[in-house]
């Protein structure tokens, strides 16, 4: 839900598992979904192996494996980077992506204009609601110095745009499990 490509850089400050900058790593090399798992459906009768052999083989030939991607996931818990590493070189994408631990305060971008795509803590729980305030209002400091950046935040927090100081461009409604969210959107200038 971004139009994101390959070709910017693509960062992820509360990566927990790390499942955004995994499925961006597959995006960008036009790895498609499900590739490296096998389906119950391959099992039917009604379907022949030369089907899903073809549309293996589709896949490989459409998947661009050269393709250099720029993809970090951060968390400042190292329990968290331990989990998404593993998590990546399970889906055979460990050397795509970079990892570290930090705080999100303690990011800078490197670049110009890339793309900040996030599903941060969402102060739901007894005493977290002053913190994760404080991660927001960080977070819109930082990004108010990059305009031609991309910020799209997934939070069930109502005030997040006062707390990250400013308006997003863009706002819709999602579902995180059983969570009503937002996911707020700030296009970067072009």
């Amino acid at each position: 839900m971004t139009n994101w490509t390959p070709d910017d850089p693509f960062v992820d400050p509360f990566t927990g598992s790390g499942t955004i900058p995994i499925e961006a790593a597959l995006i960008g090399q036009n790895i498609a979904p499900g590739f490296n798992r096998e389906f119950q459906a391959e099992e039917w009768d009604s379907i022949p192996s030369t089907v899903w052999e073809q549309a293996l083989e589709e896949a490989e030939d459409l998947a661009n494996y050269d393709q250099p991607l720029d993809i970090t996931g951060s968390d400042i818990s190292h329990q968290s980077i331990e989990i998404a590493k593993h998590n990546a070189m399970e889906a055979g994408l460990a050397d795509l992506i970079n990892w570290k631990q930090m705080q999100a305060k303690d990011f800078m971008p490197k670049s110009e204009k890339g793309y900040l795509i996030g599903n941060p803590p969402y102060g739901e729980r007894l005493g977290e609601k002053e913190t994760v305030e404080q991660i927001y209002q960080d977070l819109g400091h930082i990004m108010s110095s990059y305009p031609k950046w991309s910020v799209y935040i997934m939070t069930s927090y109502q005030d997040f745009e006062k707390q990250y100081g400013q308006k997003a461009t863009k706002k819709r409604k999602l579902f995180n499990g059983f969570i009503q969210t937002n996911y707020y959107q700030y296009f970067g200038k072009k």
